[in-house]
């Protein structure tokens, strides 16, 4: 197998672990709008394929470029990028199988880092990018936790005084909003994050090329030569191609519209029971906590984040209100999701190797 079409083979499941992605996570843009019935299940997900596509006209670049120094990528090939895909797109479709809301994004952190750590040891991964990814494991859900019952006591005390049923549909034009803007901070989060596996892997076929003295196809215009503080030059990414942008973007909203009902019932009925004031609540918080990590390129989990906003609303009720022992189910899911993936990213490599590729 040539280097060349080996990177084909990297692109396309990279799009393909995009697409999942879409379908996977959709319940986390949809599944409060269709459990509070404002909109079917099938306008649900036309609306959220649409602002995910929307974030590709107003979201930077900065979440994709940490994705891509998860690890070095001058001490990897593109068989490990490969196998931390295949390893993603796997575990993605099982949690999505189960009805588990896992993360997408820690699990192509996951399996992608697992690969690296199969091929060239420890060093090999970015700590400060990892520590980062596993400390907003926990953080994310928090932050959405905290910022959704600040928004509903807001909500409440500013409507104290108003007519229930004139209120109620309030809510639901303003659930429209709240949900078209979680869906553009998924679409802006989880997309950068292919983007980011996909620059990786240019640069690695980019740098190979290089040092082979060969010139490096002019539709990449992705790489630069850079000094780096020992004196070595070194390639590095400067620039995404647009139609790595595109093609992620068009990918996850393409997978939001093909649903993903499975997880859509865990997200939108059994954590806590969901009313359109509690759907603009927990989406407005999700999106602010998405918008806020995007800006700092923290690459955080769509998953975790509506989860956290979700809880918090359900707490404004009773503490009762909130199905614990399925939040729990959903923590220990989130935990294991890194170390699995990353083992199975291992395994994929070795396996590869196996087979002679």
């Amino acid at each position: 197998m040539t280097l060349f079409t080996l990177l084909v083979l990297v692109i396309i499941l990279a799009f393909v672990f995009d697409f999942i992605n879409g379908f996977h996570d959709s319940a986390n843009s949809i599944a409060t709008v269709v459990s509070t019935r404002v909109l079917t299940p099938f306008q649900a997900v036309l609306w959220a394929g649409l602002f995910n596509f929307v974030a590709f006209w107003i979201s930077d670049l900065k979440v994709a470029d940490t994705v891509s120094k998860t690890v070095d990528s001058g001490a990897i090939t593109l068989l490990v990028i490969m196998s931390g895909l295949v390893a993603a797109v796997i575990w993605n479709l099982l949690t999505w199988y189960w009805g588990i809301p896992s993360s997408s994004s820690h699990t192509l952190m996951g399996g992608f880092a697992g690969a690296a750590i199969a091929h060239a040891g420890w060093d090999v991964v970015n700590v400060a990018v990892m520590r980062k990814t596993f400390l907003f494991i926990f953080l994310a859900p928090i932050i959405g936790l905290v910022l959704s019952y600040l928004i509903s006591v807001i909500m409440l005390w500013a409507c104290r005084k108003g007519h229930p049923s004139k209120l109620d549909k309030w809510f639901k034009r303003m659930q429209l909003v709240s949900s078209a803007l979680f869906s553009i901070g998924h679409g802006g989060n989880d997309a950068q994050k292919v983007m980011g596996i996909i620059s990786a892997a240019l640069l690695v076929f980019c740098a190979q090329t290089f040092a082979a003295g060969e010139q490096i196809p002019h539709w990449m215009h992705v790489v630069q030569e850079e000094v780096i503080k020992d004196g070595k030059a070194k390639l590095a990414i400067k620039h995404i191609p647009n139609w790595v942008v595109i093609g992620c973007y068009t990918a996850i909203a393409l997978g939001t519209l093909s649903g993903g009902w499975r997880i859509v019932k865990t997200m939108g009925t059994k954590i806590t029971k969901m009313t359109p004031f509690e759907g603009v609540a927990a989406e407005t918080a999700g999106a602010a906590t998405l918008f806020g990590t995007q800006m700092f390129g923290i690459p955080v989990s769509t998953t975790h984040t509506i989860t956290g906003s979700i809880i918090g609303v359900g707490i404004t009720k009773r503490v009762s209100a909130v199905k614990w022992g399925v939040t729990g189910k959903l923590l220990i899911a989130w935990i294991i999701t890194i170390p699995i993936s990353a083992s199975m990213g291992a395994l994929c490599l070795y396996i590869c190797r196996w087979c002679g590729l």
